[in-house]
């Protein structure tokens, strides 16, 4: 692989890579090291690239390993994600329905970051990333019926625990 081909199949993958370490780490500089990181492995195999079926699974593959290595390494504190969802349409809605709104988005932001890591990962590259259920099964190496059975129960459990705080003291 020429570095000018790097530089448009690999480099436009930084963002996903970024947004996969930190739904791992839930450290934005840790995040970054580890998207540099993942760079610099696969320019030192950029000559294997070319036998493989999907770089950007290979891409995925070792940013996902490097952050589950580095986040056992730090056993850092889960941190809060900020990321905020936001529709470009115009809102009329009151400031109390505002309020509601952001109160309810970071109870679910709080719920999947209290999700067990595997449950995290899967909704990340399903929900977040859009991956297809066979793409998650080879990043995160399971089968497609493992991947389903997961991401069930992860929505599942979100789910659950979101009503039993929404509807507190109703």
């Amino acid at each position: 692989m020429e570095e000018l081909r790097f530089r448009t199949d690999i480099l436009p993958l930084k963002n996903k890579l970024y947004r996969l370490a930190l739904r791992i780490t839930l450290d934005s500089a840790e995040a970054e090291d580890i998207v540099q990181d993942t760079m610099i492995r696969v320019w030192s195999h950029r000559h294997e690239l070319d036998s493989l079926d999907s770089v950007e699974t290979y891409c995925l593959t070792i940013c996902r390993n490097l952050a589950i290595d580095r986040k056992e390494k730090k056993d850092s504190q889960v941190l809060e994600l900020t990321e905020e969802l936001q529709d470009t349409k115009p809102d009329f809605s009151t400031p109390h329905e505002h309020l509601v709104q952001d109160e309810r988005l970071e109870i679910v932001h709080q719920l999947f970051n209290e999700l067990p890591l595997n449950y995290r990962e899967v909704m990340q590259l399903r929900d977040i990333e859009g991956k297809s259920y066979k793409e998650i099964a080879k990043i995160l190496n399971l089968s497609e019926d493992q991947v389903k059975v997961n991401l069930f129960r992860a929505r599942q459990r979100i789910r659950e625990q979101f009503k039993t705080i929404d509807n507190y003291g109703l």
